[in-house]
């Protein structure tokens, strides 16, 4: 018996010592624990996707020389699922698990936000564009076919994430269910509370079974948690500065205890085209903090860095002044890391502020990564974009149709009608999305801006002539209720004098997926579409900062990198080159110019970024 009763008891330490080991990070006794003590939890956000892949390195040490023992990333399911079937983990800065164990490298824990819906400023609040192509689908809701999607992306995501949990000897400590949930009831009252119950605690439901571990936590505005809340997961709050608010908050939703954090502490704000650039001070946000830490509040800087939009990931919200708000390429954020990875006061104040309140040691400052200027890059190169357009094979129907009909998911489409009869009078197309220049016969008419509600213009079309119109989708709404109406391009019917245009529309598909290809050089007439190349050596490299004051609307490529958009309007007047992306010899700029107001022949690059000049 003796034996037996032994060996009872060996087998139960055993299982205790396994359970130990599983449960290295847990939220217990109103704390978050590690390795059986108490910790606080002071992290910053930065996603993988806006920072080059070989300054991610960099990053983090800034935010650890910042104070923080933590970042906390978004997941992008659309960056990641670029087509059905089609997943990408490691081109580019796509691989988040060497992100992760990078972090953990540097000291940092990890905390992940898989979405499926992240919001952040990202194209389409991270959803594939092609789910709208299914007429069944209801994006963000109690639908079976939405719901499989999400399956399919919770499972595939957990792959990269679980060998990097904690509790399994990796850094990540912490995984968000779905995100700002709670917004989104308030929202969408059209939609049953027992429909948005449900598809919460299934998406819920759908992370634990795919191997995610958590501990789980949601993230709403305080007064949102009614909604967003989920049993089973600890509720943080977004922008809440008041302790007193987010501790009664937390109590009514996790059995009367805490840990209490802000999962989005905002140090900075967005910054939509023709807006101010937002900028919010470093005192405010110092005393802010230091409330934070004196009140024994966890919380996380959304962002600590911000970045870049690169290409078209940018998404875009919406007022009641304006149908579409397209987000700017930078993703500065007035964040304490700026763009380009520098120290700003805000940085510094949060540093010293640190120092005071924490045990663990704060390293120093990494150098900044060298800056240069570009006197001269000549564009010794251009060529008709409407010719380079057209050059591929159209596809023609009865009515104009939407990119996701055509298959395309960004960039541009070219909508071109021929006319057997003159017409004059108002062009209206309501289902502009989003920004248009519009050409008769070859020649420039006019342009339309979903922006400024404008969908409509005069014009005359002669005998046997030709109406092209140029799109270009901004960026899909990534927040609010209409974000469920996010099909782009021309959606629904042209019309000249209320009379539908219909039969023979042709649509040529210019996604601009790759940097276009510019042989030879022409002369264009201005205010025609153009494409311009040029390639430059260099005796230095390092970041630089484009000078697109004198352009009008556009994207530029270097050396294959798409950095963005650019538009006149501003108040980001500058694109960030990263020096990464550079070489000394055979370099190669292209610039796609929609507006082509006047030739242009050179472009240079800056010391400096500018953010905050509107040009109206």
């Amino acid at each position: 018996m003796r034996i037996l009763s032994n060996l009872i008891i060996l087998f139960c330490l055993v299982g205790f010592s396994m359970q130990a080991q599983k449960e290295v990070f847990k939220i217990e006794d109103g704390n978050f624990q590690y390795k059986g003590e108490p910790i606080h939890i002071y992290s910053g956000e930065m996603h993988y996707s806006r920072i080059p892949k070989p300054y991610w390195r960099h990053r983090m040490k800034m935010v650890k020389a910042m104070g923080l023992n933590a970042i906390t990333t978004y997941v992008f399911w659309n960056y990641h699922n670029t087509a059905p079937g089609e997943w990408d983990w490691t081109s580019g800065n796509k691989n988040l698990q060497e992100y992760i164990k990078m972090a953990e490298e540097e000291g940092l824990f990890v905390i992940v936000r898989p979405g499926p819906y992240v919001c952040a400023e990202w194209e389409f609040g991270g959803y594939p564009w092609w789910l709208q192509k299914n007429p069944e689908l209801k994006i963000r809701q109690n639908n079976e076919a939405f719901l499989d999607s999400c399956r399919t992306y919770i499972n595939e995501l957990a792959t990269q994430i679980k060998p990097l949990q904690v509790n399994k000897g990796g850094n990540v400590i912490m995984v968000q269910a779905e995100n700002e949930f709670g917004s989104f009831v308030s929202q969408r009252e059209d939609i049953a509370a027992e429909d948005h119950k449900a598809y919460k605690q299934k998406i819920f439901k759908m992370l634990k079974e795919s191997g995610l571990e958590g501990p789980f936590f949601t993230s709403d505005g305080t007064w949102l948690f009614e909604g967003g809340a989920v049993e089973g997961a600890l509720p943080t709050a977004n922008g809440e500065n008041n302790v007193n608010n987010l501790k009664k908050a937390v109590n009514k939703y996790h059995h009367n205890e805490g840990p209490y954090m802000v999962a989005e502490f905002y140090p900075g704000w967005l910054d939509h085209w023709a807006e101010p650039f937002t900028r919010i001070g470093a005192d405010a946000i110092a005393k802010q903090t230091e409330v934070y830490l004196k009140n024994e509040v966890d919380f996380n800087f959304y962002m600590v860095h911000g970045g870049t939009n690169f290409a078209f990931t940018s998404g875009a919200n919406y007022n009641e002044d304006h149908d579409i708000q397209p987000d700017i390429t930078s993703y500065d954020y007035d964040a304490p890391i700026s763009e380009p990875g520098w120290v700003t006061p805000k940085y510094t104040a949060i540093r010293e502020l640190m120092k005071k309140y924490v045990a663990y040691d704060i390293p120093e400052i990494p150098k900044q990564i060298p800056v240069i200027s570009i006197p001269e890059i000549k564009l010794d190169k251009k060529q008709s974009a409407l010719k380079m357009i057209k050059k591929s094979e159209p596809v023609i129907a009865d009515t104009p149709m939407s990119f996701e009909a055509l298959d395309q998911g960004y960039g541009y489409v070219l909508y071109r009608k021929k006319f057997t009869q003159p017409i004059n009078g108002k062009l209206q197309i309501p289902g502009l999305r989003d920004f248009a220049t519009v050409y008769v016969n070859g020649k420039y008419v006019g342009k339309l801006n979903r922006m400024n509600n404008e969908y409509e213009m005069d014009i005359k079309i002669p005998f046997n002539g030709s109406l092209e119109i140029l799109v270009e989708n901004m960026g899909r709404i990534n927040y609010g209720a209409k974000m469920t109406e996010n099909k782009k391009g021309i959606i629904s019917a042209v019309s000249i004098n209320d009379y539908e245009i219909s039969g023979g529309w042709e649509m040529y598909k210019a996604p601009f997926k790759d940097s276009p290809k510019v042989k030879a050089s022409e002369e264009i007439k201005e205010k025609l579409p153009v494409v311009y190349s040029g390639n430059f050596d260099l005796y230095e490299i390092g970041d630089t900062f484009l000078d697109m004051q004198d352009w009008g609307k556009g994207i530029v490529f270097i050396n294959g990198h798409n950095l963005g958009r650019y538009w006149n309007v501003g108040p980001q007047q500058t694109l960030y080159l990263p020096g990464c992306w550079l070489k000394e010899k055979g370099n190669e700029i292209t610039i796609f110019e929609q507006l082509n107001e006047d030739s242009k022949s050179t472009i240079s690059g800056l010391v400096k970024p500018i953010l905050e000049s509107l040009s109206q």
